[in-house]
């Protein structure tokens, strides 16, 4: 970089652009990498804390508001560092170009940041739909589709089938499920039908062998039981839904600013106060002389 850079602050000269819409792939790519790696270090971390970030599943029986509301604002924290750290790197190796205003370098810079961390969400995206698929299929390969049961009922259709000595032959798989689709009426307007109930206290009195008394309780208990549960996880599914679509959006946000800041650092041109200690390749001395002129 000349010496006259250095004095006026302006952008280097490079060759010029015909289109300020034409992209670099590699830096684009680079940034997206980084990012997608940057954001499994962050999820792989707040999970061994015990924030529930990649499911709600995990935590939200015994996790209260505000360890789901922690959760979803670590997530959201660690978007705007994943997708800020890949932006920065796209823009901060696009190749230098020429332009009449500093604004349509910024913007071309942005794009690149933007780019990356739409193709950043691409990979997450295509990731979590292969894991999820094996995990189903190897589901559907331990456990025949009539005998599954939703896994927020799990507990409770446990308790309701509950006894002390059951004979190894007896096998409850399907009764499980069609209980567990039952249960899952809980949480509408009108709650489970009475010909439902009926007939739950019909299987839990065949298979615990509970007097008619105390299987209407217990079928009562589980019921309330299941709408409480099932109110939880949806609150837990929510909450973290919304943090991902915030978090998106502001990473977006993050990795246009993370570009611009990038490509200040790449042309070399004075900095904001907030990036004067972030690059270590130029020294303090340097930008502090930059911000004097």
């Amino acid at each position: 970089m000349s010496a006259e850079t250095l004095e006026t602050g302006t952008r280097p000269r490079a060759s010029a652009v015909d289109d300020r819409w034409t992209l670099e792939w590699t830096p684009i790519v680079a940034g997206a990498f980084i990012a997608a790696a940057v954001s499994s270090i962050m999820v792989a971390f707040g999970t061994a804390i015990g924030l529930g970030l990649s499911s709600a599943a995990p935590t939200w029986r015994d996790a209260s508001f505000a360890l789901w509301l922690l959760s979803g604002i670590y997530l959201i924290l660690q978007s705007l560092i994943s997708f800020g750290c890949g932006g920065y790197i796209a823009g901060r190796c696009c190749t230098p170009y020429e332009a009449r205003d500093t604004s349509e370098v910024e913007r071309r810079d942005g794009l690149h940041g933007v780019a990356s961390w739409a193709l950043a969400v691409i990979i997450g995206v295509a990731l979590t739909a292969i894991i999820a698929m094996g995990a189903s299929r190897s589901t559907n390969l331990r456990q025949p589709t009539s005998t599954t049961e939703p896994s927020v009922l799990s507990y409770e259709i446990d308790h309701l089938f509950r006894v002390a000595h059951r004979p190894p032959e007896l096998n409850i798989g399907p009764l499980r499920s069609e209980a567990a689709r039952v249960l899952m009426t809980s949480s509408s307007h009108s709650g489970v039908a009475a010909d439902d109930r009926t007939y739950l206290v019909q299987l839990v009195t065949a298979t615990t062998g509970l007097a008619g008394g105390d299987a209407e309780r217990r079928v009562d208990s589980v019921i309330a039981a299941s709408k409480t549960a099932i109110s939880h996880a949806r609150s837990a599914m929510v909450i973290m839904a919304f943090s991902i679509a915030a978090g998106l959006l502001l990473g977006a946000a993050a990795a246009w600013a993370a570009a611009g800041a990038g490509g200040r650092h790449r042309d070399g041109v004075p900095l904001s106060d907030w990036m004067l200690h972030a690059n270590r390749f130029f020294g303090r001395r340097r930008f502090s002389a930059l911000r004097a002129k």
